[in-house]
């Protein structure tokens, strides 16, 4: 198996059958052996840099109804919020004096945040913070959409596929939603120009390896700047709610494999991954990822944007939340920096 991934670090390719294989063989001294590969090319692109990004969680209110998602549309336990334009600004406001450069403005997909409404979001941070990127995370929009946002300021969008293969997605998500629409979507995004971000859950109900190959394959295919993945978690207001969790030992290996496979790519340490694990976010940095993400949202709502069960939420102040990061990474040899963190890829 050391041979497969020797050639994925040569080549940045294997066939589906060769995916498959690595993933169903993988062993803790293959992982080590995959995880020493993928830091050194890291270290190659990227050196012991680690980058952060602002998280805006500022709508839970979403029009769909995912089989694993807590804020989904019929969970009536959730409580509601919406951060006004003002309350957005100030997060961005409070961000930029700790340092940051990268405001990602996540949620669930709500009506209510219409285009206009959106795109005066978008250029009221971009005149007041011009030397700082924007990333959305709002979902499926038309390319009308996509683009008005693009004119507006808007940098980078992130929209995991979740799954590519269309039978499993289905298996996940409502007749009205398909993996056909989604991986649509992020072909529009790349067109008008954004920087992408796709992803995948790691061990969802009903997921293969077969699955995980045509993953893989896909984003290879895209070709995006940046790969966020995590585990699944269940949530329990949730058709979900009794499936086994996905685990943080895959995790981390297909971490190292999308570092081998686009060696430039932002790959960023999920919450979820901190979540399954104390340590995780930790682990995810020495598997190959150089991105994390602290919450900049008002500490009162964080709770409420609960996508899946014991999601860490600090309480911590962005500032107090930075430095504890800061630390943690120092502890196992990298450094926080405060920048854009553009993508190599």
């Amino acid at each position: 198996m050391k041979e497969l991934i020797q050639k994925l670090k040569e080549t940045q390719n294997l066939s589906k059958e060769e995916w498959i294989s690595l993933i169903e063989n993988r062993s803790v001294e293959l992982s080590d052996y995959l995880f020493a590969q993928a830091r050194e090319v890291r270290h190659q692109y990227y050196g012991k840099e680690i980058y952060v990004r602002g998280l805006i969680e500022f709508t839970n209110y979403c029009k769909n109804d995912c089989f694993y998602c807590g804020i989904r549309k019929s969970n009536a336990n959730t409580t509601r919020y919406r951060l006004t334009k003002e309350d957005i600004l100030t997060c961005c406001k409070s961000g930029y004096t700790l340092g940051f450069r990268t405001f990602v403005l996540q949620g669930g997909e709500d009506g209510y945040f219409t285009d206009s409404r959106l795109c005066d979001i978008v250029s009221s941070i971009k005149s007041s913070y011009p030397d700082c990127a924007i990333t959305l995370s709002v979902g499926e929009k038309s390319y009308e959409s996509y683009q008005a946002l693009f004119e507006a300021g808007a940098d980078r969008y992130l929209l995991r596929h979740e799954t590519f293969d269309s039978v499993h997605y289905q298996k996940l998500h409502p007749s009205s939603l398909t993996a056909e629409n989604r991986q649509q979507c992020l072909w529009h995004l790349k067109e008008i120009g954004y920087q992408v971000g796709t992803g995948f859950m790691v061990g969802s109900p009903y997921q293969t390896s077969e699955n995980l190959a045509d993953d893989l394959l896909f984003i290879k295919s895209l070709n995006p700047q940046m790969i966020g993945i995590g585990p699944f978690i269940s949530h329990r207001d949730t058709p979900f709610k009794d499936q086994t969790s996905g685990s943080l030992e895959l995790t981390l290996f297909m971490l190292g494999l999308l570092r081998l496979m686009l060696p430039k790519v932002l790959l960023p340490a999920t919450t979820a991954l901190g979540t399954i694990s104390p340590n995780g976010r930790e682990l995810g940095i020495l598997a190959g990822a150089n991105v994390i993400m602290p919450n900049l949202s008002p500490i009162n709502i964080r709770k409420n944007y609960l996508l899946y069960d014991n999601k860490i939420s600090t309480g911590d102040e962005a500032a107090e939340s930075l430095n504890s990061l800061k630390r943690s990474m120092a502890d196992i040899g990298y450094q926080i920096v405060v920048s854009r963190g553009d993508s190599l890829n």
